[in-house]
């Protein structure tokens, strides 16, 4: 029998949001790559766009090290910037193994980092059953 995977939902994502009204962004994603659903962005301080945040700066990206919001739609962006939907300010509870972070964030330091910075928008990551 083949075993079906169904791709992750907002409901794997998004396990409290006190009012959406309010926590709620629509913000403009930076063209060359796809975003699945739960990227972990950080916002480009001269373009306002933003981006997968990354571990370090990164030169023509300043900011976007910084984690800021979470996306709650997967979205494709490859071939150019995309308007969407994402969670800029708490209170929001998010399941942490839903979290898509960028390919640099490859160590549990700079994973908790991200959390870290995430918290303090009010987007607190917990583990979840």
């Amino acid at each position: 029998m083949p075993v079906l995977n169904a791709p992750p939902t907002l409901g794997d994502l998004l396990k409290f949001e006190l009012n959406a009204s309010y926590t709620r962004e629509t913000v403009t994603l930076k063209a060359g790559t796809s975003y699945p659903l739960g990227s972990v962005l950080g916002r480009i301080t001269a373009v306002g766009e933003y981006r997968l945040s990354p571990a370090a700066e990164v030169v023509g990206d300043e900011g976007a090290e910084v984690a800021v919001a979470v996306l709650l739609d997967a979205v494709d962006a490859t071939d150019a910037a995309v308007t969407c939907l994402i969670a800029a300010r708490g209170p929001v509870i998010l399941a942490d193994s839903a979290l898509v972070f960028d390919a640099s964030v490859d160590q549990p330091t700079e994973r908790i980092a991200k959390i870290t910075q995430l918290a303090a928008m009010g987007l607190v990551a917990r583990t979840t059953v």
